[in-house]
């Protein structure tokens, strides 16, 4: 059986979409790579590409894909909601199929070497990859963001894995192995921000909340998000994270008026959601296709912008 890996790499861009083409060039152009989504967001001024295939193609492709974006962006002049320090501000890559988590964190040190090599980008390794129990969360290591990373790093405690002084214009890079993650955003029917953070706070773990909910608050054009990282969905449910935020909105008076997946959802993932909604004890018990599936999950979380492309089981075979 072929090793397939998934790295799910986010670039600090969105609108320049002939720097987004250069980014992901290397992921068209090397054999063994299959590049499987590109979501850009103006909003959060960001990138979130999908690519699957062979372990030493990937990284590969990554450290070309990295340098173009340390060319192509310039952090010094970069907005967006979404918090970062980096151009490539997150490597993340997950094992799919014939791989170990332990051969993915080699293969994550191997990546982080070659990118602060090619690039001269300092890197942390995070999540399973992390040598230092600081340096497993991704949100503790991008604190302080791009403008608070030249001070942050002359505190030893926050030594990069890899290189010393922060890029001046590409900023610092995180790269590790971690398991599949949802990102999943709520959207409020409101304007408030207020109303999104204060939701953040009483569903994510850190305020005592769900456990493996990380979350937050995020403006968009005509209402407000509550984003969040759901990091195991075994541990708490995405249809549990979906229905937490809406019963947490009736206080304000505030409706939940759909959602979104960034990224690539697993076919476990989504019939776990299915089986809530269809009342079955198990996802075992969901014997539906995999576009039944989907219908389900928009028709109850209200999901848009979603379908079969979405879902990794669809590309591998």
């Amino acid at each position: 059986m072929t090793k397939i890996v998934e790295c799910v790499p986010n670039y600090s861009i969105s609108e320049d979409t002939c720097g987004i083409e250069k980014i992901i060039s290397p992921f068209k152009e090397i054999e063994g790579v299959e590049l499987v989504n590109v979501e850009p967001d103006i909003n959060y001024n960001r990138t979130v590409v999908t690519v699957i295939g062979e372990p030493e193609a990937v990284k590969r492709a990554m450290v070309q894909s990295c340098k173009i974006a340390s060319e192509v962006i310039d952090m010094t002049k970069h907005h967006g909601e979404h918090k970062r320090m980096g151009a490539t501000d997150v490597v993340p890559f997950i094992p799919i199929q014939d791989m170990s988590i332990e051969e993915t964190i080699a293969l994550s040190e191997a990546c982080a070497k070659e990118i602060y090599e090619a690039c001269n980008i300092p890197v942390f390794l995070y999540n399973l990859s992390a040598k230092r129990e600081q340096c497993k969360n991704l949100p503790d290591i991008r604190k302080g963001e791009f403008e608070g990373m030249k001070e942050k790093l002359q505190d030893p405690y926050w030594t990069p894995d890899f290189g010393y002084e922060v890029h001046p214009t590409a900023g610092v890079t995180a790269v590790g192995c971690r398991p599949l993650l949802v990102a999943y955003n709520i959207d409020l029917k409101t304007e408030d921000r207020k109303v999104a953070a204060a939701i953040a706070r009483m569903i994510r773990y850190s305020n005592g909340g769900y456990r493996c909910i990380q979350a937050g608050p995020a403006s968009l054009d005509d209402h407000v998000q509550v984003t969040m990282n759901v990091t195991d969905y075994h541990m708490t449910s995405v249809y549990r994270a979906y229905e937490a935020v809406k019963m947490e909105a009736k206080r304000f008076g505030v409706e939940v008026c759909g959602s979104e997946f960034i990224g690539l959802v697993s076919l476990d993932c989504i019939k776990d959601i299915a089986a809530y909604y269809l009342q079955k004890p198990s996802k075992d018990d969901v014997d539906l296709s995999m576009d039944e599936i989907i219908d389900v999950v928009v028709k109850n979380l209200q999901v848009h912008g979603f379908s079969k492309e979405k879902v990794i089981e669809y590309y591998v075979k």
